[in-house]
């Protein structure tokens, strides 16, 4: 196993220099030379694997014995020794057609807890087995920020800088990350979108010399290592509804505004993991419905929702995709990113478009239909979405299982960190006694003005 460049010109990386690049040198994204195949004795010999022991053995498949078994073991029970619940990632049953997948369980309430624990840790595993130092620069639209903060907050050898959109996330999302005060954290409030965070964060990355220089590391979903992570939870589900739907074809219906969540699915789907649908659900910034349906991919104008996680116009996964989508052609992909930086736009047809439908179905979720969801399935199953999750069992609604499957709508949020959207459905919910403890502390945090310059700036002054 060793790793690619989507854009051809970075090959041939091991596991862990895979994981330290990041993004590609080349400006491209990591992926694996070739998918590793999963066969039917494979998932029978997996089936009853806790979840901590199915991570053990997919990543065992992509980690090329550059981290002994016994160490990758330590790493992923540590990981997940501070999960509020035992199976980390539980299935719970809504009714006979849909499943929720509660990915919320971690440290800071979000889905993004299950990657950037093991994350933070494997830094920590490579700062101190090669004595390096590392530091983290990322952007978040809110819960990346949160659970990469918590991941190294405090650990010897590794400083982080998250840039977030200035009141632009949520209030619980906010001070999850400002009220942190360990000395290796500093969190960056842009005044812009999550676009124009990203945006910076993708051009420091692009500075080899910049990079080297002061060791930058990704945290984003630019980084595979983070994806892999996510792969884990959807074989779970999978196993999980072997018990709870036996001979049902099982779907998947995945909030999401970076590509990173449904590309986990599709490369676990790649692995031979038998899934039959695969929902893009988006929101009002649907720039992913877009190009299913119609083949274009373009920025629209922005907008901030209820969901503002997914309040994302340029998904950085998504050249992932296209790359096994034309068949990894490397050229293609050069091609098309060329034309993206130039006029803005990607178009699509034919085959491609085919294929693409095939691949996924999608749906952009309303604010007022998000609201609705979340009043019904509390009303009816006396279950609380957040208002991402909701967008998940809307388009579950839309787009459906098949008639003799199931579909597990992906739960990426704890509703508490999103009661702005909770209290506009007259609905009162009792906050975890660990996010109602941020109100009380302090902040720390710098507003800067959307500008390269400017971040570079406090980034440089922060690493020095």
């Amino acid at each position: 196993m060793h790793f690619v460049s989507t854009r051809g010109n970075v090959g041939d990386a091991g596991f862990i220099q895979t994981f330290l690049m990041g993004l590609g040198n080349d400006g491209g994204l990591m992926v694996p030379h070739e998918v590793p195949l999963v066969n039917q004795d494979n998932l029978k010999e997996w089936e009853g694997l806790s979840f901590q022991e199915l991570m053990l053995e997919i990543f065992g498949l992509f980690t090329n014995g550059e981290i002994p078994r016994e160490d990758m073991k330590q790493l992923i029970d540590d990981s997940y020794a501070s999960f509020r619940h035992p199976e980390v990632t539980p299935v719970r049953k809504l009714h006979d057609s849909l499943y929720v997948m509660e990915l919320f369980h971690g440290p800071t309430f979000a889905f993004k807890d299950v990657a950037l624990q093991l994350m933070g840790n494997l830094y920590a595993y490579v700062s101190r087995t090669r004595n390096e130092v590392i530091h983290i620069l990322g952007a978040t639209s809110g819960d990346t920020g949160a659970s990469a903060i918590s991941g190294v907050r405090g650990k010897e050898g590794i400083r982080i800088c998250i840039l977030h959109p200035h009141q632009r996330v949520s209030k619980v999302q906010e001070l999850q990350m400002t009220t942190v005060q360990d000395e290796n954290v500093l969190n960056l409030s842009v005044k812009g979108n999550f676009d124009d965070c990203q945006r910076i964060i993708k051009e420091m990355f692009s500075d080899l010399e910049l990079k080297e220089k002061y060791h930058l590391r990704a945290i984003n979903s630019i980084n595979f290592v983070r994806i892999l992570a996510q792969t884990v939870y959807y074989f779970y589900a999978y196993f999980r509804l072997q018990q709870e739907a036996p001979g049902k074809k099982i779907s998947f219906s995945v909030p999401t505004g970076n590509f990173g969540d449904i590309f986990a699915g599709y490369l676990a789907k790649k692995m031979g993991l038998p899934i039959d649908k695969l929902i893009i659900a988006t929101n009002e910034n649907n720039i992913l419905e877009r190009f299913i349906r119609e083949g274009v991919y373009k920025p629209g104008d922005f907008r901030s929702t209820y969901s503002p996680s997914m309040d994302i116009q340029i998904a950085s996964n998504f050249e992932r995709y296209l790359y096994y989508m034309c068949g990894e052609d490397a050229g293609a992909v050069r091609s098309w990113m060329a034309a993206f930086q130039a006029q803005g736009e990607i178009r699509i047809s034919g085959d491609y478009l085919q294929k693409a439908q095939r691949d996924f179905a999608a749906y952009g979720v309303g604010g007022e239909e998000c609201l609705s969801t979340i009043s019904k399935y509390s009303a009816e199953y006396g279950y609380l979405l957040d208002p991402h999750t909701a967008c998940g069992v809307a388009a579950y609604e839309a787009v459906g299982a098949a008639a003799d499957g199931v579909c597990v709508a992906l739960s990426t949020a704890h509703p508490a960190k999103f009661d702005e959207a909770i209290r506009l459905c007259d609905i009162e919910q009792e906050f975890p006694a660990e996010i109602s403890s941020l109100f009380d502390k302090p902040q720390r945090q710098t507003v800067v003005e959307h500008s390269y310059e400017e971040v570079l700036k406090q980034v440089e002054h922060f690493l020095q």
